[in-house]
């Protein structure tokens, strides 16, 4: 009888293995015939994100490569490294895109992605990810109004301090009726991302090509 058990286990113990072995064999071929694919989805949807905020003639370079990493300032609203996309034209840099978040939402965080020309002129701003209550979310979703397009061409040589606040609070920007809370916080954060930019001019403009092959090249 204790010689049937062993035999039994034995027996339930190698067939566990073996589907086990099989299923992370599986799961290994699964995620190596998928993995290319997800990658190039999610850079054609980074891509299309860009052209939304940078017109096309301002760059000749790879712009999913070309970053530099950025730690973590009040300015920008980030506790973590993040980073931002240099666009350069025959290797001089033209404009940054980096991220920026509003930690003083209506109903939390509004993470945001900018533009900023290297003469510190605004090309374009997109809310990315936010938590705000239906209505005052579709305020500053591109897909639903274009009140975040207020920000393009605007810089702090445009308008004063004073001038980067809603209108409500005495500032340029307008702001829906009953709704001041999300653009008030909007607009702060494009100004303190303006403000980071031209403080750190120097350094994320100077930063050096990065000569890594994009996808696309390998392909070629």
């Amino acid at each position: 009888m204790p010689e049937t058990i062993i035999r039994h286990a034995s027996k339930t113990a190698i067939t566990l293995m073996a589907f086990a072995i099989v299923f992370t064999t599986l799961m290994a071929y699964v995620f190596n015939v998928t993995k290319a694919p997800i990658e190039q989805s999610e850079a054609a949807a980074r891509m299309s994100l860009f052209r939304q905020i940078m017109p096309e003639h301002m760059h000749d370079n790879d712009l999913l490569i070309d970053t530099v990493d950025i730690p973590p300032n009040p300015l920008l609203g980030t506790t973590q490294n993040t980073v931002a996309n240099i666009a350069r034209i025959q290797g001089q840099p033209t404009a940054i895109i980096l991220e920026a978040i509003a930690h003083d939402g209506y109903s939390g965080d509004i993470k945001l992605l900018l533009a900023i020309q290297a003469d510190g002129v605004v090309s374009g701003v997109r809310v990315i990810t936010h938590k705000e209550t239906p209505g005052l979310g579709d305020y500053i979703d591109i897909a639903k109004n274009n009140w975040i397009k207020l920000f393009d061409g605007q810089s702090l040589h445009t308008y004063s301090e004073a001038d980067w606040r809603v209108k409500k609070d005495g500032g340029k920007f307008d702001y829906m009726a009953g709704a001041t809370i999300t653009p008030r916080a909007v607009v702060s954060a494009v100004h303190k991302a303006l403000q980071y930019v031209v403080q750190n001019k120097q350094v994320l403009f100077t930063a050096q090509v990065n000569q890594q092959p994009s996808a696309q090249a390998e392909k070629k």
